[in-house]
């Protein structure tokens, strides 16, 4: 059975975003977490609403989104997923397409698009890989050379960047239950925070500080612990949801190959009995030409011993 942090010390992340960090005073955690992830300095001018912000009866637990905008004018998709989805490579690139398409409008230049980062924070194993951080984007290479395209003078000068791949979305990719809990580094403390709703003593990653302190449960007004709580349960919930349907179609699987083993064993009993009913039906044919062929010879014999008394008569 999937848990989630029972401690009641700091709130989880995801919590945290749809609630409080949306607010400009808080804003100084995600700056932190952003600017850990990406190696450079980001200041948050603005987050927006998006889907994963409603807060209606609807609403879905196992998916937090919030859309940020930079002071540079760069959009970043932070996007949290507690639950598998097999699909969910693709849901990251709607988002991607989804917020190109309303963040130009008609009869705008493409040059107004803006650079985006998709950032997705995963409660569960996507892909097969050996690491828990991935980051991917689009790498134009000579299929001959394999040399990496650089954009022209022209284009360096417009775009400000000197690679393609900087001015396309890039796409990160957090798998947080992968994470040893061995923080090595500033980004491995965040997500140790991410993975266990715990920051330790000697944890200095930007942005952590203010988490430790704005984030704390003992903070919250009775309202937002009966939401925060109910969160919680909610994610437990759909979590066991998921791991019972999982464990009910393994189950199932289990028994149509049991049926299939038994179904294959019998008809391979089957064969073996008719393989050796054959062969009993070969051996008795090999014994009745056996005996014909010693009728053959005796009957060979018996015309020999003729021909010779004719021999001795004449």
């Amino acid at each position: 059975m999937t848990s989630v942090p029972k401690s009641k010390n700091l709130i989880r992340f995801d919590w945290a975003i749809k609630r409080l960090l949306r607010n400009k005073a808080n804003y100084t955690v995600l700056e932190g977490f952003l600017s850990v992830l990406l190696k450079e300095s980001i200041k948050i001018v603005n987050i927006k609403e998006s889907e994963g912000n409603k807060t209606h009866a609807d609403d879905k637990f196992n998916r937090v989104d919030i859309l940020v905008e930079d002071s540079l004018g760069e959009l970043f998709i932070v996007e949290i997923q507690n639950s598998f989805e097999v699909d969910y490579l693709l849901r990251m690139l709607y988002g991607v397409s989804k917020t190109v398409v309303e963040h130009i409008t008609s009869g705008k230049r493409y040059g107004t698009i803006r650079k985006i980062y998709h950032i997705s924070i995963l409660y569960f194993r996507m892909g097969d890989g050996k690491d828990y951080v991935y980051r991917g984007g689009v790498d134009f290479r000579g299929i001959h050379s394999n040399n990496r395209i650089k954009l022209t003078e022209e284009e360096r000068r417009f775009f400000k960047k000197d690679y393609p791949d900087e001015v396309l979305p890039e796409y990160y990719i957090l798998c947080v239950n992968d994470f040893d809990n061995v923080a090595k580094s500033s980004l491995d403390e965040w997500i140790y925070y991410l993975k266990n709703t715990e920051i330790l003593d000697t944890f200095t990653a930007p942005g952590l500080k203010e988490a430790k302190e704005q984030l704390q449960y003992d903070r919250l007004s009775p309202e937002e612990k009966i939401a925060y709580d109910h969160h919680l349960k909610q994610i437990l919930y759909e979590q066991n949801v998921v791991e019972d349907s999982y464990a009910k179609g393994r189950a199932e699987a289990l028994a149509e190959n049991e049926q299939t083993i038994t179904e294959l064993t019998k008809d391979l009993a089957q064969k073996d009995q008719d393989l050796a009913q054959k062969d009993q039906d070969l051996a008795q044919k090999d014994q009745d030409l056996a005996q014909k062929d010693q009728k053959i010879e005796a009957l060979l014999k018996q015309l020999a011993e003729l021909e010779k008394n004719t021999i001795v008569k004449q």
